[in-house]
């Protein structure tokens, strides 16, 4: 039962991950700069590690959202953003670079997932 839920909603999960995580990432530096609140280690630490949960969000969203009925095209695309976006993420304190590629990876899994959504849609109607 939860899987057909899973793999179902999988892509708009998918999408909503990738965009929560652009916000979170858009925001995080000027909190940082601007919030008295944020200045406590164990917050900040719990505030930046969110980048993980979305790291896990979209790995659970494109294993569903690939499983049984995307095209072959679509599911190279969601699992090589997934990982670009996995990788930037994890080495975007070694280069500032890396915030932007997990940028353009954020993107890329958005736009696939609404490619996905759109072929489902094309597939049942006929």
């Amino acid at each position: 039962m939860k899987t057909d839920f899973f793999s179902r909603k999988a892509d708009y999960i998918g999408i909503t991950g990738s965009v929560l995580c652009i916000i979170h990432c858009m925001i995080t530096p000027i909190l940082l700069m601007s919030s008295a609140l944020l200045q406590e280690d164990h917050l900040r630490f719990g505030y930046l590690s969110l980048d993980y949960v979305f790291i896990g969000v979209n790995i659970v969203a494109v294993y569903f959202a690939t499983r049984h009925y995307a095209l072959p095209v679509i599911k190279k695309a969601l699992w090589g953003f997934l990982a670009l976006f996995a990788v930037a993420i994890l080495l975007e304190d070694v280069n500032p670079v890396f915030e932007y590629i997990s940028y353009l990876a954020s993107a890329g899994l958005v736009t696939t997932h609404l490619f996905n959504i759109r072929q489902h849609r094309l597939q049942h109607a006929h």
